[in-house]
């Protein structure tokens, strides 16, 4: 794909909706908010040579095809259906009629079976009883004939969550479509458009379905991106080339599709049209979450700081399903306009909606919980302070959870008993009550780092994890968790590396400067002397408590690693000694900004220290706690 310039016109709403002058709707582009001239060519990179390049696959077993157990689950070879999704998506727009209202604080409505696929409600098409349809506050079931009514006020998002066994439809840029605002006066002036008057409520806006074989599978592909983020149309081109080109060549998740977890910009929301065009290259519907880039940062009330994501995206909360499971999408970013100051948790308001929203769940649901930043984490978030935290914990207690966040630039995968001290004010002394995973950034670090010959950066992340996304493969209620990095496949799963004297000395040396430090010379060989203090590193990115690492050296019994952070109510270990010298020997001589000195997904295998002089070669197995295994070596050399 390349960028090109499209048509301009006015965008009216959330839903890409205008409204000609007869009263029909009919989709609208988005206006250009970027003048295409004003690109940057994409840079061509000259390749990068790691220090660890050594460290080659020589077996694993790919997580789409792995077939294992652990934990009371299994996990089968079994994929959802493959579609030409050029040629089935359901194309089309929410139906807004105009006219009188004879009820004007009453938005009505009807959700619809679109047979013919036109967006319009004609004569033969039938209402669909038991959907529920929100205005951001309330919560309502369609009757038996489709309709609905819900209260009606200014500033709000009326949205139909999907049920299972149809779709909403997608725009040209397979963007959801499933919101109409409500903003009569439109949005206040700000540097970026905003919403553009709606004027009054409608006669009834109406929200087609298309029925869906893919939707009504029990076995789901969700594929999750966090943080695209790109600074300028330069970047959008390096993701471009790196996730977006991945994700262009997989199929099998038109029926969940992917959902986007924030910060689609960078504070310069012009980008949007980027992210808008890099969107259309995917092979399923997508959805989004706003985050702390996604902001008006000029917005005269906090009411409209979303407003340009809004106009964009769509709603900044909202629900859906796909086969068992109940995606609950929640924006967890609070701006004070007075202060210009970024705080997290959600408001009064949404938490009051996702108590009606989980109450509409059925009990033998899985509800995927997703929110930008994370609800608690490892790295950053242990003691950050969010609005109505305890709130949401509550509203979940006794289901079946999954949590997603993304906005550290980072992969973790937390499971239910982990425990970290500035948790226990939350969520109490027990540990965590379900799994949390925060999805690598597809920005990685922001961008930054040396051009592959993909033409993609390094961008490797604070913890050592490459940029890319994350796959949620989903049957019935089970949720298994996987990682395909950009560029590679779901066998590429780890790093290895050495860390020795010599490695912590370079590293405390250099670990502050920010310039690019001097490579270290020869990192996989080391002296007789330093094997006495010396150990072998297993960043395994998407490990966890109930992982396994195992290490065989020279071809003898494997012996089991110990993780180095082990999540039961410890500190949090940072440092040399913690630190993955795979990824930091590449991020140092970069000059990145942030160094994997701290990750819940190392492990460690202590050196003999009567290792003979010569070459040796470690095979590491790793095993998730699905019981998938991955395999990689990793060969050094002792001297006297």
């Amino acid at each position: 794909m390349s960028f090109t310039s499209k048509g301009e016109s006015q965008v009216l709403d959330g839903s890409n909706l205008r409204t000609d002058q007869t009263g029909e709707t009919v989709a609208a582009q988005r206006s250009t908010a970027l003048s295409r001239s004003s690109r940057k060519p994409l840079r061509r990179g000259i390749g990068l040579a790691v220090a660890t390049a050594t460290v080659t696959v020589v077996a694993s077993t790919s997580a789409a095809q792995a077939t294992g157990q652990g934990h009371g689950v299994t996990v089968t070879d079994k994929a959802p259906t493959s579609v030409n999704w050029t040629e089935s998506a359901y194309r089309g727009s929410v139906e807004v009629v105009r006219g009188a209202d004879d009820t004007p604080d009453v938005l009505n409505g009807v959700v619809f079976n679109d047979r013919d696929r036109n967006s319009k409600r004609d004569a033969d098409e039938p209402g669909i009883e038991g959907v529920v349809v929100s205005n951001g506050r309330d919560v309502v079931m369609t009757d038996d004939d489709g309709r609905y009514a819900l209260p009606a006020y200014d500033n709000m998002v009326v949205f139909v969550t999907q049920p299972r066994g149809y779709q909403v439809p997608v725009d040209e840029n397979n963007f959801a479509q499933f919101s109409y605002i409500h903003l009569p006066e439109g949005s206040p002036q700000m540097k970026y458009q905003g919403i553009p008057p709606t004027g009054d409520l409608p006669e009834s806006v109406n929200f087609p379905l298309a029925k869906s074989q893919l939707t009504q599978s029990p076995w789901q592909q969700c594929i999750i991106g966090g943080d695209p983020q790109p600074l300028n149309s330069e970047q959008a081109g390096y993701a471009q080339l790196g996730a977006f080109a991945d994700l262009q060549k997989r199929t099998g998740y038109a029926g969940c599709g992917a959902l986007f977890m924030g910060d689609e910009a960078s504070d310069d929301l012009s980008v949007y049209e980027d992210v808008r065009e890099l969107v259309g290259m995917i092979n399923g519907p997508a959805r989004f979450l706003p985050g702390n880039h996604d902001i008006n940062l000029d917005a005269p009330s906090n009411g409209h700081a979303f407003d340009t994501y809004r106009a964009t995206f769509g709603p900044e909360y909202y629900s859906y399903d796909v086969g068992k499971a109940h995606f609950t999408a929640l924006n967890n970013i609070r701006y004070n306009t007075a202060t210009h100051k970024v705080a997290y948790g959600i408001s009064d308001q949404q938490l009051e909606w996702l108590r009606r929203d989980i109450a509409q769940v059925p009990e033998d649901s899985v509800i995927v919980l997703a929110a930008h930043s994370p609800l608690l984490d490892f790295l950053w978030h242990t003691s950050a302070p969010q609005q109505n935290l305890k709130g949401i914990y509550q509203a979940l207690e006794g289901r079946k959870v999954v949590a997603l966040g993304g906005h550290t630039h980072v992969s973790e995968n937390l499971r239910a008993g982990d425990k970290m001290p500035g948790w226990v004010n939350k969520i109490g002394d027990k540990g965590l009550p379900f799994t949390h995973l925060t999805v690598p950034a597809i920005a990685g670090q922001w961008f930054k780092g040396e051009l592959l010959p993909g033409g993609y950066p390094t961008a490797m992340q604070q913890d050592g994890t490459p940029p890319g996304v994350m796959t949620l493969d989903i049957k019935n209620t089970d949720v298994y968790e996987r990682f395909t990095p950009v560029g590679g496949d779901d066998s590429d799963q780890m790093a290895l590396g050495l860390n020795t004297p010599r490695y912590r000395t370079w590293f405390d040396q250099y670990k502050n400067n920010r310039d690019g430090a001097p490579q270290l010379d020869k990192p996989l060989v080391l002296s007789r002397d330093e094997l006495g203090d010396s150990w072998l590193t297993t960043n395994f990115w998407m490990g966890s408590t109930g992982s396994t690492v195992e290490v065989s050296l020279d071809g003898a019994a494997p012996v089991e690693a110990v993780r180095t952070q082990q999540l039961q109510g410890e500190q949090r270990f940072t440092g040399a000694a913690y630190s993955d010298p795979a990824a930091v020997l590449t991020q140092l001589s970069q000059g990145v900004r942030l160094l994997a000195d701290s990750t819940m997904h190392l492990w460690r295998y202590d050196l003999p220290s009567d290792l003979a002089v010569g070459t040796h070669t470690a095979t590491v197995t790793a095993i998730d706690v699905y019981g998938r295994q991955f395999v990689e070596t990793l060969t050094f050399e002792v001297t006297e």
